[in-house]
């Protein structure tokens, strides 16, 4: 029987007076995918901190593995195996990119080394290796993705929280990061991920929860929502890899 990782029960938060989100209850079990996806200012992203400790929770319980997080750091939630790639990358910029995945792999050592971890992070992204010793804020912002997602990589997360991986990326280098979440969801890791690419989102989760004013709306298998008609029109058209003829846009809100 298939374990569940993660759980939300009535969820609220926020910042100040305004209340983002608003009793949000759902689940993500041991090596599923799940998705959340919805316009600007859903509340996606204020989900994820309040999921990582980054801001509190106004009401409502979350627990990993069984244990009540509320109010528990970013750092202890990554050394228990919940870690957060937040949007905007989440390297630490004046260090080397090698020093970012070490720094990763001592946060939760395993039984492979570093050295196998850090071959295998560079057998995904090249890239880096040619990289290793550039500071990670001198790298490009693809580039700094893929520093992101091999850090994913080196950690070996049980749950991976990610916020917006195909952020400011070409299709070229969307296509090469979900190659690589691709490859960790094989491997047995649970992602919880935002992404407002919904087409790649969709196609990468098993399941997907459509967040909309701070509640969802709608839920349900990847490929049964990617076909439902109301989606399709409110969504996939914000994919920036969609095709050329579709127009849909969804409009900003601050509240995000």
């Amino acid at each position: 029987m298939t374990s569940v990782l993660l759980s939300v029960t009535d969820l609220c938060a926020g910042y100040g007076p305004i209340r983002a989100l608003r009793g949000l209850t759902f689940q993500v079990a041991e090596r599923e995918t799940v998705a959340i996806v919805g316009a600007n200012g859903a509340g996606k992203t204020t989900l994820m901190r309040a999921l990582s400790g980054i801001i509190p929770l106004s009401d409502g319980e979350a627990s990993f593995l069984g244990r009540n997080i509320r109010g528990t750091s970013s750092h202890h939630l990554a050394r228990a195996g919940m870690l957060h790639v937040p949007e905007g990358r989440g390297t630490l910029q004046t260090m080397s990119v090698e020093d970012n995945l070490r720094l990763a792999w001592e946060i939760r050592p395993t039984a492979v080394t570093f050295g196998e971890a850090l071959e295998k992070a560079y057998g995904r992204f090249p890239r880096l290796r040619e990289r290793r010793a550039q500071a990670a804020g001198n790298l490009s912002g693809g580039e700094q993705q893929m520093l992101a997602v091999a850090r994913a990589l080196v950690n070996r997360p049980r749950l991976l929280l990610l916020d917006e991986p195909s952020m400011g990326l070409s299709p070229r280098m969307t296509g090469e990061v979900f190659l690589s979440l691709a490859e960790l969801r094989d491997d047995g890791v649970a992602i919880l991920l935002v992404e407002q690419n919904v087409r790649r989102a969709l196609q990468l989760a098993q399941r997907a929860l459509v967040l909309s004013h701070g509640v969802f709306a709608a839920s349900g298998p990847s490929d049964e929502l990617s076909r439902d008609p109301a989606i399709v029109a409110s969504y996939l058209g914000q994919s920036h890899d969609a095709p050329p003829d579709n127009k849909r846009h969804i409009a900003n809100d601050p509240r995000r």
